[in-house]
């Protein structure tokens, strides 16, 4: 009994001894916190190891820096049951497929109001959709559909601002509660939480949004768009500040920042903080206060200095000369900056926490953009100190391709927005996000065409792939005489004698039937005649009888020999993204007339191959079919001489190469049609940051006789109209001929490869 009494008493001891040692720990410990909890609210930070860890803030600027106007979890549910109601929406559970299945992704946009006006930007993105080859008239037809309402600016403080948008689009027979109808948007929100409130239901449509924050972002539906300004382009743009391939000098600055301060509200904690990194050396970091119209009964202490600084550094001399651009948010989380760095070559640095960042969902910007934390400002500056000069050209370089693939214009941040909807619909024929970020960029891969790297022109070099060796030779025959004339016969001849030619394909464009397959020569290679609708453009329809990935384009009444095919051939497959071919053209920019100039004088440069003697990729026909729209083919259709100018002006706005021309043994000739006359280009100045060669010393007075003067006319008009509808001029000039190894050597006959080529 004794020894049961003892036990107790140790266990009950024992129990005592652990509650002291581990309960009271955590009690006095709570009482420390309890105790410093009201002091910790007027004065933070209270740091334990203040002798140890310096301050760089004093404690007042540091409460200035809170954002007491940032929002709640409750507001900011509110906010995004406002604009969302109680959707989660995805394309599977919102979108109607069926609506795209029999015409495909055609958009339709409402008609305009009278009443009811929209905004420039608002009307440059309408316009952009109108003129693209999604467009259609039909509502029937529309797989999606946009509001003539402008909904870019939703602060309701703006002048801008549409009041009773609900209303409005509850009376729309199309609107099906918001299902396959997209919404875009700029600003959204007001003084002081800025909350991406829109001020009505969207329901089940797609919002396409700029400073898209992470919570109320829907993956898969919505589309985050960058923050762009109304002077942004409608279409082409300028180029980005670094040249393709080009390796930028050593900038003065690493890492910089100009811009406004905000004293309170929302966005005013991380630009508060900015002048921590200051060093004045190689990291500039400015701000002003001085902006809106009662700054100065908020202006603290360092207002006055920091303007005087500010006015010191140019903006643009700023962003030529660094390296880094900080990017913070404003006021929402988006920024104007954040283009500008991406323009001037300057590696954005992200400070904008819970950002989605544009088109996200296809864009990498790992590989051109540094995504920083607004919590982590002082360690910016080690951090882009520790990137590698070579991941560093690596970033601008990026930067400069996504530039102009997809932010240069209003019409490429539309159409990117669209296609990113596009190949939604149908996930097994999208884009890779390799090809969303690689040369020539998502728009101009057209994955109907294919999915598979090794069929596009443009990956050969990059994975090792090459293309075909054979080529098909596709003749285009406009002879109004039913039966086949001398040149077809000795052209087919010779083409049909290279060893590289897989089949010959004659597009029979006249009045009359072709004659019967006996009339036709015998040819070692299969002979397919396919019958035209007489259209111009149909010389570069992706024909299903074109099986290779060359194609050679010829007039009927071009004249080649088998050695020339040869040469042309070979020297294309080292080229396979390019037009390789024998008669050529050029450009020019005539400042007395204000307009683009065309010359067929012999000149020292060269920027068109015509198609009537031309190798290329089978994919351009693609691409002039399918991505080019029907207004553009038209004009090809309407004008006589326009369809090789326009190919040349496509290849040469994918690749930003010039064509390549290869000798030729006997001078070629146009044969000159009755044609009608094009109408002459709006005069005016190249647009700025393009250069076009000068024009010839002789007057272009081109073209023998009152024909061929028409025929040059047209083309010159095709030049300028081509220009006004790509926004700026995509030809490239060259100054390179390739010439067989041994051309015209002193050497023996029996050494050279082609000696054809030299006789006369």
């Amino acid at each position: 009994m004794q020894t049961r009494k003892k036990y107790i008493f140790l266990t009950f001891l024992a129990s005592w001894l652990l509650l002291f040692f581990f309960g009271g720990v955590q009690l006095r410990r709570f009482a420390f916190f309890s105790g410093r909890r009201a002091e910790a609210r007027r004065n933070w930070p209270r740091w334990t190891d203040r002798s140890l860890l310096k301050s760089f803030a004093d404690p007042e600027e540091l409460q200035r820096d809170g954002d007491p106007s940032l929002p709640s979890p409750r507001e900011r549910r509110a906010a995004w049951l406002s604009v969302y109601g109680s959707s989660r929406c995805r394309m599977e559970t919102c979108f109607d497929f069926s609506r795209c299945e029999r015409h495909g992704f055609k958009v339709f946009t409402y008609p305009q109001e009278r009443d009811q006006p929209v905004s420039e930007t608002y009307g440059k993105i309408l316009s952009s959709i109108e003129r693209s080859r999604y467009h259609t008239l039909d509502p029937e037809e529309a797989c999606l559909f946009i509001l003539s309402i402008d909904t870019l600016d939703r602060d309701h403080l703006s002048g801008q601002y549409v009041r009773n948008v609900d209303e409005k689009i509850r009376g729309f027979p199309l609107w099906n509660g918001g299902r396959n109808h997209l919404i875009f948007n700029l600003y959204s929100g007001t003084w002081p939480s800025y909350t991406g409130d829109l001020g009505f239901d969207i329901g089940q449509a797609i919002l396409a949004k700029a400073s898209f924050d992470t919570e109320s972002f829907r993956p898969g539906f919505d589309v985050s768009i960058p923050l762009f300004s109304k002077e942004h382009p409608q279409r082409g743009g300028d180029r980005g500040w670094l040249s393709q391939d080009s390796v930028p000098p050593k900038k003065k600055y690493l890492l910089v920042f100009k811009g406004k301060r905000y004293l309170t509200g929302i966005g005013s904690g991380t630009r508060n903080a900015l002048h921590h990194i200051h060093n004045g050396k190689d990291i500039i970091s400015l701000t002003t206060c001085k902006h809106g119209k009662d700054w100065e009964k908020h202006k603290d202490t360092r207002c006055d200095k920091d303007n005087v600084d500010y006015e010191r550094f140019d903006y643009q001399e700023l962003l030529h000369n660094s390296t880094f651009c900080i990017v913070p948010r404003g006021r929402r989380l988006g920024s104007f900056r954040f283009l500008e760095a991406l323009q001037a070559a300057c590696i954005p640095v992200l400070l904008s926490d819970g950002w989605e960042l544009p088109f996200a969902e296809a864009i990498d910007w790992g590989r051109a953009a540094v995504v920083g934390s607004e919590r982590l400002l002082l360690q910016i500056p080690s951090a882009v100190r520790c990137i590698h000069p070579e991941r560093v050209l690596a970033f601008q370089q990026q930067t400069q391709f996504l530039w102009d693939a997809y932010f240069s214009s209003v019409d490429k941040i539309v159409h990117t927005t669209l296609e990113i909807i596009k190949d939604r619909l149908s996930p097994h024929r999208s884009r890779s996000r390799f090809l969303w970020n690689t040369l020539p960029g998502g728009l101009l891969v057209l994955p109907d065409f294919s999915t598979h790297l090794g069929d596009f022109p443009f990956y050969y070099l990059q994975h090792g792939y090459s293309p075909s060796k054979k080529f098909t030779a596709f003749i285009r025959a406009v002879s109004q005489a039913g039966s086949l004339s001398q040149p077809i016969l000795r052209l087919i001849q010779a083409v049909s004698g290279s060893q590289y030619c897989a089949q010959i394909v004659v597009l029979w464009s006249c009045e009359e039937p072709p004659p019967p397959s006996g009339k036709w020569p015998r040819s070692p290679v299969p002979l397919t005649i396919i019958q035209g609708r007489r259209k111009l453009s149909d010389r570069f329809f992706p024909f299903e009888a074109i099986q290779t990935d060359a194609v050679l384009s010829l007039d009927e009444d071009t004249s080649l020999s088998t050695s020339e095919v040869d040469f042309a051939f070979l020297v294309w497959r080292s080229f396979p993204e390019r037009i390789v071919g024998f008669p050529t053209q050029s450009h020019f920019w005539d400042p007395e007339q204000g307009r683009w100039g065309y010359t067929s004088k012999w000149t020292n440069e060269l920027s068109i191959v015509l198609t009537a003697a031309a190798f290329y990729h089978r994919y351009y026909h693609s691409l002039f079919t399918e991505y080019l729209p029907a207004g553009l083919r038209e004009l090809v259709d309407g004008l006589a001489a326009c369809e090789d100018v326009l190919m040349n002006v496509l290849v040469a706005a994918v690749t930003k190469l010039p064509p390549v021309k290869v000798t030729q043994r006997k001078q070629h000739k146009e044969v000159v049609a009755q044609q009608a006359e094009c109408r002459d280009g709006a005069a005016g100045t190249p647009p700025p940051g393009q250069r076009g060669p000068s024009a010839p010393h002789s007057a272009p007075a081109e073209g023998q006789g009152t024909a061929g003067s028409r025929r040059f006319s047209q083309r010159q008009g095709c030049l300028d109209q081509l220009a006004d509808w790509f926004g700026y001029m995509p030809l490239v000039s060259s100054r390179l001929r390739l010439d067989p190894v041994l051309f015209k050597d002193q050497v023996s006959v029996l050494r050279k490869k082609y000696p054809s080529l030299e006789k006369p």
